[in-house]
């Protein structure tokens, strides 16, 4: 008797569901260092120990690894270190929206009251990356148990 291709595989509606979370993911991270990288030369003005402009650097080479990550290595670290990118990106964006600290330390004072297209872009990229990714790890399944003698 050939086998009945017609029923559904067990766990497909799941797979494609974290498939889309991860796309969703990668592309937040994807428009998040998009448009840290398109702005850093702007601010490369705004410096005390460390610059505005290398920190907008290494924001888009963090998303960018992160959005990787979540495509390709496809492992509970990954998906972590995406979480952790978008998160931590996100927090900071609203910190300096919202909170003039002024110079901490190395850091320039990088406070900016104003939502310009380009932040709400990168702010958008980032919580749609918090969400996915937050959605990725509290959704992962555990393969099978194997039995330690």
């Amino acid at each position: 008797m050939a086998p009945d291709h017609s029923a559904p595989r067990r766990g497909r509606p799941g797979r494609i569901v974290r498939d889309a979370a991860r796309l969703l993911a990668a592309a937040g991270l994807a428009l998040d260092a998009f448009v840290h990288a398109r702005l850093a030369g702007r601010y490369d003005a705004v410096t005390a120990t460390i610059g505005q402009g290398m920190l907008f650097r290494v924001e888009a080479a963090l998303a960018a690894l992160a959005a990787l990550f979540v495509l390709v290595w496809r492992r509970p670290a990954g998906d972590t270190f995406a979480w952790l990118v978008a998160t931590g990106g996100f927090a900071l964006l609203l910190l300096y929206t919202y909170v003039d600290f002024g110079a901490p330390g190395p850091l320039p004072d990088m406070y900016e009251p104003h939502w310009s297209a380009d932040k709400k872009l990168a702010a958008l990229g980032q919580a749609v990356a918090f969400l996915a990714t937050g959605f990725l790890l509290l959704t992962r399944t555990r393969g099978p148990r194997r039995d330690r003698r």
